[in-house]
């Protein structure tokens, strides 16, 4: 699937491209590396997003099987739902403790290794919770699950920022991160078509018997075949992918490097470890990222359960979960394609906030009516959905080096991915059909979120007019030597 090696013109060689790290003017792309990019984006995007669909779909599933007797036949009923939270939280305590490791080491093998050996790992751990029969055993398959799939989401934020400018890179992390939307959607369908079908003995108000082992199954088995193809599929980094020819690959590590000299390829940089340690706007952006991961986890998990508050057959429950989760992958997509051609951040970080913090306020105050409860959730997944892909954008091409980036999107996301557990158990059985508690919960930290968005939008532009007057305006092109500062190089340059 090799392209053919095109030999371009002297007029098309002469490529004028920006300082990737410090200006904010447009790109001009020549043909060929337009080529190129559409080439990428052909093999790179449609690999990493059937991968987010299944790692979301086995991650999120359980709150599909609650519905279809998992409590019931695993947990004794669980009437105060408090084993259910343990259950759904044991994935985030490991997926936060190898988040950051995990991360690290990635950069010392091929992408492809990684990333497929972290698929097939997810995938039997997904499959093999159609085997448990207890508390402890779905808590040791939650657990495990979380091991491997930490070894692949913060990776791919990094990943993408070997084959994608900054001024690309908005739209490929929506891309990818919306099929986390498009995995709700989804989760809600496969869940109806497998409760309309019913397997095993007729359970009343649940379905069949064994409905929950084959939704687990159904979701499970393609993640570990498709790990299966990422290992022959997808390409290694651009200075060795057999994808690429010798032009390609020439014009690939040109724009990998483009504006930044810094520590490129199977090393690690430990002063720069210690830098994203001692960044402080790491730890605000993980502020932001509990904030909506809170959010996130409740939505994930509690989703269905809410919406058959509303007066909803469990069936129906799940069935009208698609058309949030399917509204937010497009808000997703359109504002990170905005964001892109604006290169700004920082407001649409705190715009989608704001709206998910209206949607737990309306929940909260306008008890009685369906419809605008309803709306509600479309505000809810659209606000939570867009801040989390676009801030995942905003700190991949913020932080300057190969390292302090390993470091710090994971970072950020193990902080964050605290508010997953908390989101976990702030919706007990005995607190609905209300739930006051956690939508005032959730509420409060998405609005928390909008305000550490504002100010990290605030000291980015702070910065920036800060370097121009001292060190003046970085040259379009220039290269910036980010090898022993990273982001605090005097000539590197936030997207605010």
């Amino acid at each position: 699937m090799i392209d053919e090696e095109k030999h371009p013109s002297s007029d098309e060689r002469e490529t004028r491209s920006i300082n990737d790290a410090g200006s904010n003017n447009p790109t001009t792309k020549s043909d060929e590396e337009k080529r190129l990019v559409r080439k990428l984006d052909r093999r790179i995007l449609p690999i990493t997003c059937l991968l987010y669909l299944f790692a979301y779909l086995d991650r999120t599933n359980l709150g599909n099987a609650r519905l279809q007797g998992l409590t019931e036949e695993n947990l004794g009923g669980d009437p105060t739902g408090t084993l259910y939270d343990w259950v759904n939280s044991a994935f985030f305590f490991s997926y936060i403790l190898f988040q950051v490791p995990a991360t690290i080491t990635s950069k010392l093998f091929p992408p492809s290794y990684w990333i497929a050996c972290a698929a097939i790992g997810w995938g039997i751990c997904s499959t093999l919770m159609a085997t448990t029969f207890n508390f402890g055993s779905l808590i040791a398959a939650r657990v495990c699950l979380g091991i491997f799939e930490a070894g692949f989401g913060p990776a791919i934020p990094l990943y993408f920022s070997f084959f994608y400018t900054r001024t690309e890179m908005g739209l490929r992390m929506a891309y990818w991160f919306g099929f986390a939307a498009v995995a709700g959607a989804f989760g809600g369908l496969i869940a109806f078509g497998v409760q309309q079908v019913g397997y095993g003995p007729y359970i009343v108000g649940v379905g069949g018997e064994w409905d929950w082992k084959v939704l687990f199954l159904i979701e499970g088995i393609p993640a570990l075949l498709l790990g299966v193809l990422t290992f022959f599929a997808l390409p290694d980094r651009p200075e060795n992918t057999r994808y690429l020819n010798a032009r390609e690959r020439e014009i690939a590590m040109e724009r990998m490097n483009r504006g930044t000299s810094a520590d490129i390829g199977a090393v690690i940089n430990k002063e720069h470890i210690m830098i994203a340690l001692l960044d402080w706007r790491i730890y605000t952006g993980g502020m932001i990222y509990f904030g909506v991961n809170c959010a996130l986890a409740s939505i994930s998990a509690f989703l269905p359960t809410i919406i058959a508050t509303f007066g909803y057959t469990n069936a129906l429950a799940q069935l009208l979960t698609v058309p949030p989760y399917a509204v937010a992958a497009i808000v997703l997509c359109m504002t990170s394609y905005t964001s892109d051609r604006m290169q700004n951040r920082g407001l649409a970080v705190a715009c989608a906030c704001a709206v998910g913090a209206i949607g737990y306020l309306l929940l909260l105050t306008v008890p009685n009516n369906v419809h605008v409860r309803y709306f509600a959730v479309f505000c809810i997944t659209s606000g939570t959905y867009t801040a989390i892909g676009l801030i995942i954008a905003w700190f991949a091409h913020n932080l300057g080096s190969e390292t302090k980036k390993a470091t710090g999107i994971p970072m950020f996301m193990a902080i964050g991915q605290c508010g997953s557990i908390l989101g976990s158990h702030i919706y007990p059985s005995t607190d609905g059909p209300r739930y006051i508690s956690g939508f005032a919960i959730s509420c409060g930290l998405e609005a928390f979120a909008t305000v550490c968005a504002l100010v990290l939008w605030v000291s980015y532009i702070y910065d920036n007019a800060k370097r121009d007057r001292e060190y003046g305006r970085p040259e379009p092109g220039a290269n910036v030597d980010t090898s022993k500062l990273a982001d605090k190089a005097p000539m590197f340059r936030y997207i605010a």
